[in-house]
């Protein structure tokens, strides 16, 4: 029995494989070893996990802030103690999109959620990755940069009115509370990231069209042409944004000439047909 796990920030996804495939998946909050320790992992995983589990031979966690053996030790001694398992592999959320989307095969793996991340794996490992440097510095064609543009256009009135009335008719908002939410409280990106919502109801507007447009090419600029291997490599996508903007993304693509590859809402898929493939 193997137990895959797929988690962000808000909410994780695992998934039991056995010889008669795959059981029905399980959620529980989302794990994230640079805002909770062992004993904070443990708790939410004895409080939310189903009693009773079978307990796995192997486990497969992929997760958002497991970048390094500080990290990636937090989560593995939290989930020995609640599941009693030794074998354990910790990876990033940028491996498990690799393993998702490349499978076997060279390629360039892109994540394109509240944040945004990309590298060019081998078909075995990651071997380069450009750093996304978060939605200040980076994290270009993401929900968070994404919101953060429309944001900024509609304040200062940069969009057709008929949209600036939407768009405050949608929200019941002002410019005082937006400020707040983006400079004095807890995570702004995934403030801003939620109005992927709002763009997506608008994207009929030219104006609104090219603010992903504008989003992907600086992505794809910044990010995916500073890899050698972009010009024969297959350009895969996971991630709410990628998935909801796919033509967009499309667009993108052919204009630069790349080789559009697979496009997914999430890795899970891809992680079990690469796990069973693996068995």
């Amino acid at each position: 029995m193997v137990l895959i796990a797929d988690s962000g920030s808000t909410k994780t996804e695992w998934i039991f494989l056995s010889n008669e495939g795959v059981q029905k998946p399980v959620f529980t909050s989302g794990i994230n070893p640079f805002y909770q320790d062992k004993n904070n992992i443990a708790k939410i995983l004895n409080q939310e996990f189903p009693s009773g589990s079978i307990i796995p031979e192997s486990i497969f966690f992929y997760g958002a802030g497991c970048i390094n053996d500080e990290k990636t030790d937090i989560v593995r001694i939290a989930l020995r103690e609640v599941f009693g398992c030794n074998t354990i592999f910790i990876g990033s959320d940028l491996v498990a999109a690799a393993r998702s989307l490349c499978g076997n095969s060279p390629g360039i793996a892109c994540i394109l959620g509240t944040g945004s991340n990309s590298c060019y794996y081998n078909g075995t490992e990651i071997v380069d990755h450009m750093s996304p440097l978060g939605f200040i510095l980076g994290d270009e064609g993401s929900g968070a940069v994404l919101g953060r543009k429309l944001i900024g256009d509609i304040l200062k009135r940069q969009l057709p009115e008929p949209v600036i009335d939407q768009f405050f008719d949608t929200y019941q908002t002002n410019s005082a509370e937006i400020l707040e939410n983006v400079y004095k409280r807890p995570f702004p990106n995934r403030y801003l990231a939620g109005f992927t919502r709002f763009i997506a109801s608008t994207i009929h507007h030219t104006e609104i069209e090219n603010i992903v447009l504008s989003g992907f090419r600086d992505f794809i600029t910044r990010n995916l042409l500073q890899y050698s291997e972009i010009k024969h490599a297959p350009v895969h996508f996971t991630g709410g944004v990628a998935y909801n903007f796919k033509s967009q993304l499309q667009k993108v693509i052919k204009e630069l000439n790349l080789v559009m590859g697979k496009v997914e809402a999430s890795p899970m898929k891809g992680l079990i047909d690469y796990h069973l493939n693996k068995r």
